[in-house]
């Protein structure tokens, strides 16, 4: 049960505290889910103000949580910035435990907080640090770059992290660093064959795989062109390689919400999880945002009442061994120092359709 729920009230306080939210989040939450989001809401930015927090939400977080209570929104890489540069006490991570673990690697004097426990991740989950070891031994000299959808574990047995949003770009410098024709990147096979593509680095590649993202297939585009012919497809790189070849733009989170706010197009279908076009379609009030899309039940494990509860109790810390916090800090700080792209990076969608094998392990 939530923390003295029954306390809050939606009052015309917190109606008047709350009217920006709402008129940001009213086309995607009705009027009565808002009257028990409102005071919640309310309360959570006081606890902020009151104990020193911040909440770091990503993209695929719910409107009211997004628009509601994040003080930094967006990409993997964005809140992993975010979390190195913060003076706050307290970070609350709206989002899942491998996001959580960054912070803590980034930032191990301050307390970081998960809200639900069982907020975990398919791509972390597909691969531990003993499987990178035995990799490396395979693999010796060549470079490995390991995506920030992993634990701190395995974090600390690469060379570099990348993100979607700049996974292109750390391969090819964790090549020209090592003066290698090749990287390993792990662990999601679907991101790796989508980078292969783009680079003439060669790529070894993990079979791991988002649930989100590998349940989109070819016949789910041409379903969507043939139901809406003048809707405009953005896709995530996790997604299979088919499918971003029929596809009129992929990139990080971050990108896709770019190219939508930027071009305000009429229609969209967003090949990616739910929360996005809810999240984006504040910025893009013009632009009708059409299925299909999936549901991450990781991330929408973090709700407000339980964000609430963390900053209430101060509960569930996340704590990463010191050994392992300075081994992975190494290699997220070093993608946090590269020289960000001129542009959010995006997928040749030219180059995507070139068949460029990747090895498998």
């Amino acid at each position: 049960m939530a923390v003295g729920s029954a306390a809050l009230e939606f009052t015309p306080d917190v109606e008047a505290l709350t009217a920006p939210v709402w008129e940001k989040v009213r086309t995607r939450v009705t009027p009565i889910e808002w009257r028990l989001h409102a005071p919640l809401i309310a309360e959570i930015n006081r606890l902020k103000r009151e104990k020193n927090a911040v909440i770091l939400a990503h993209n695929y977080m719910t409107p009211e949580i997004f628009h509601g209570v994040g003080d930094f929104v967006g990409d993997s890489l964005g809140l992993a910035r975010e979390a190195a540069k913060t003076p706050a006490r307290i970070i609350v991570q709206a989002g899942v435990q491998f996001m959580a673990e960054t912070s803590k690697v980034l930032c191990p004097d301050k307390t970081v907080l998960i809200p639900d426990l069982r907020a975990g991740c398919s791509l972390a989950a597909s691969i531990t640090a003993a499987d990178v070891r035995l990799i490396k031994e395979r693999y010796p000299g060549v470079p490995v770059v390991t995506y920030v959808n992993t634990t701190a574990e395995v974090k600390a047995e690469a060379d570099l992290c990348c993100t979607s949003a700049n996974a292109v770009q750390v391969v090819e410098v964790a090549a020209r660093t090592a003066g290698s024709d090749r990287v390993i990147l792990l662990p999601d096979e679907f991101l790796a064959r989508n980078v292969a593509r783009q680079t003439s680095v060669r790529i070894v590649a993990w079979a791991g795989r988002c649930e989100v993202h590998e349940r989109f297939d070819a016949d789910d585009i041409r379903q969507v062109r043939e139901a809406w012919p003048n809707a405009e497809i953005l896709a995530h790189p996790e997604c299979p390689t088919e499918v971003l070849e029929l596809v009129d733009f992929a990139g990080s989170t971050s990108a896709m919400s770019d190219y939508v706010v930027k071009r305000q197009p009429r229609q969209v279908v967003m090949i990616t999880e739910c929360s996005m076009a809810d999240n984006i379609a504040a910025e893009a009030p013009a632009t009708e945002f059409l299925r299909p899309c999936n549901l991450c039940p990781h991330m929408k494990r973090i709700t407000l009442e339980n964000i609430r509860e963390a900053l209430v109790r101060e509960r569930f810390e996340v704590t990463v061994e010191p050994a392992i916090i300075e081994r992975a800090r190494l290699a997220v700080q070093r993608m946090i120092d590269l020289p960000p792209p001129e542009r959010r990076a995006r997928y040749d969608l030219v180059k995507a359709r070139h068949h460029v094998d990747v090895e498998l392990i």
